[in-house]
């Protein structure tokens, strides 16, 4: 399907361009649809009725769950045929993310492992060294892990102080890595170090290699049943042939599986919000006071009406972006270069969507949790689950903090400014874009406001081709929240304050307050 690209520098401008249509959900059909229809399946019969166990890291079940999830093709999704891959689309491997991610710690695990682990491999590695990895990573036979971080290198990931000393026939690594995702049951690390203390490097280090060692398990607030540990790296020799890309280009391998990590986790963040807003609603009917459902009661239902716009909002701007992102791959990838072009080019669209999705997230799990009332702060009931595990969505694949930096940075560049003027955000948008702020508190506000004109812009183009009235009312109780935020956004950028435009939020919240999930 053609979809039309926002226009880049020497093109016109990011907010300028109002595609005639975007990619959303809807277009998934066919063979697709079934795929994601197996993979809500598999999470809902195969890993929901075992949070639990999965919580208390019973040894061997994780792992056996990746196993069975590869052996029905999912960590293959998007990996290259040649190597055990199914070939399919980022757009669709995105997309059975999201329903492989009702549990937050198997996602994790499952995402990493088949994600951001093999990304750099399978577009950056050589020949070799994906014919010697990739089959066993997509059959679930190996599983992956990534290893940035460090305990003083974090969103500054250049800082790194793990050092990679060259010696005969290879290279040899010491440092710690922090909180590497998988490291209990990792069997292949792609580490970053480097070379005479300036080179950042990748490199691939299998489990059993000498020197290297994961430390005990870290205590964590959230994804319980994930693992999240040290790896410390001890004089560890890696040879040459494990050498990822190329000495002194580590940060491409780095920045761009990153990248594509980020527009994946904006659809792991939507499978719990999914699962908990569903389980609400169901909780909600169900549960009686003053004599009736409290789902009949109006700031009840203006809870799901709410958490129903920003879920609408958040999966229209994932599903668009990752329709780029496939046109991308489709014009450029082919070699190493053009893969990182293809990565590159929808970098700020792929933070729009972690900044966006991740915070959506957090309204839903805790407004999910209010609903249930007492009964919502017990453990007995899976939104206190949902509610510890989204918090770690705002902190990796970058900060959301580091992401807004970011966008607002590289928009500037790139010289992306101008409005669209086709909405009072997009307006606000343009403007705000165009002051030279240098402070990071106005930064963030210019990256919110691109990120509101990106999600409204895409929400409302999707109701207009769906032609569906529950879509309509998300997308305008959607536009109603974001003019109030981005007017308070370009306040902060330009010190002036605006007028709001006048909208009736009430009868998108009678439409939307009685759902089940999400629209």
């Amino acid at each position: 399907m053609s979809v039309t690209s926002l226009p880049r520098a020497n093109g016109g401008s990011f907010f300028s361009a109002i595609p005639e249509r975007v990619f959303t959900p809807e277009d998934f059909a066919g063979d697709e649809a079934l795929m994601i229809q197996m993979a809500e399946e598999f999470a809902r019969k195969e890993v929901l009725p075992l949070a639990e166990r999965l919580e208390k890291q019973e040894p061997g079940l994780m792992p056996d769950l990746v196993r069975r999830a590869a052996a029905l093709g999912f960590c293959g999704v998007d990996a290259p045929e040649a190597y055990g891959g199914l070939g399919l689309s980022k757009n669709l491997a995105a997309r059975i993310l999201e329903y492989m991610s009702q549990d937050a710690s198997f996602s994790v695990t499952y995402g990493i492992t088949c994600g951001i682990s093999v990304a750099g491999l399978a577009l950056f590695g050589t020949e070799d060294q994906k014919r010697r990895y990739l089959p066993k990573i997509v059959s679930g036979e190996w599983i992956g892990a990534y290893a940035l971080s460090e305990p003083n290198s974090g969103s500054d990931a250049l800082s790194a102080t793990t050092r990679a000393v060259p010696c005969d026939g290879g290279y040899r690594l010491t440092g710690t890595k922090m909180w590497i995702s998988n490291a209990q049951w990792a069997d292949l690390f792609t580490v970053f170090a480097k070379v005479n203390g300036d080179q950042f490097t990748g490199f691939l280090i299998e489990r059993d290699t000498p020197g290297l060692l994961v430390e005990r398990e870290e205590h964590k607030l959230g994804l319980k049943g994930s693992s999240t540990a040290r790896l410390v790296l001890s004089d560890a020799f890696v040879p040459e042939a494990n050498v990822l890309h190329e000495v002194g280009k580590g940060h491409q391998v780095a920045f761009n599986a990153l990248n594509l990590g980020r527009f994946k986790l904006a659809s792991m963040s939507l499978g719990p919000a999914r699962d908990t807003m569903t389980r609400a609603a169901q909780y909600a009917r169900e549960r009686k006071q003053f004599g009736r459902p409290i789902a009949e009661f109006g700031l009840i239902r203006q809870k799901f009406a709410e958490m129903a716009a920003r879920f609408y909002a958040a999966e229209s701007c994932i599903y668009r972006t990752g329709a780029l992102i496939d046109q991308a791959f489709a014009e450029h990838a082919g070699t190493v270069d053009g893969n990182r072009k293809a990565c590159e080019e929808f970098a700020i669209e792929c933070s729009l969507c972690k900044v966006l999705a991740t915070e959506a997230e957090a309204f839903i799990v805790d407004e999910s949790l209010q609903v249930y009332g007492g009964y919502g702060f017990s453990e007995e009931f899976p939104a206190a689950r949902h509610y510890r595990d989204a918090r770690v969505s705002r902190i990796y694949e970058g900060t959301n903090e580091i992401n807004r930096v970011f966008i607002a940075d590289r928009m500037r560049r790139k010289g992306l400014l101008e409005s669209a003027g086709d909405s009072f955000i997009s307006e606000l948008a343009g403007r705000a874009m165009r002051a030279e702020v240098s402070d990071q508190v106005r930064q963030g506000a210019q990256a919110d406001l691109a990120m509101l004109t990106y999600a409204e812009q895409s929400a409302r183009l999707r109701a207009l081709q769906t032609g569906n009235p529950l879509h309509r009312a998300a997308s305008d109780l959607f536009r109603f929240w974001a003019n109030g935020q981005a007017a308070r956004a370009y306040a902060l950028v330009t010190g002036e304050s605006v007028m709001v435009p006048a909208m009736d939020p009430l009868p998108s919240i009678e439409a939307l307050g009685g759902v089940s999930g999400p629209v």
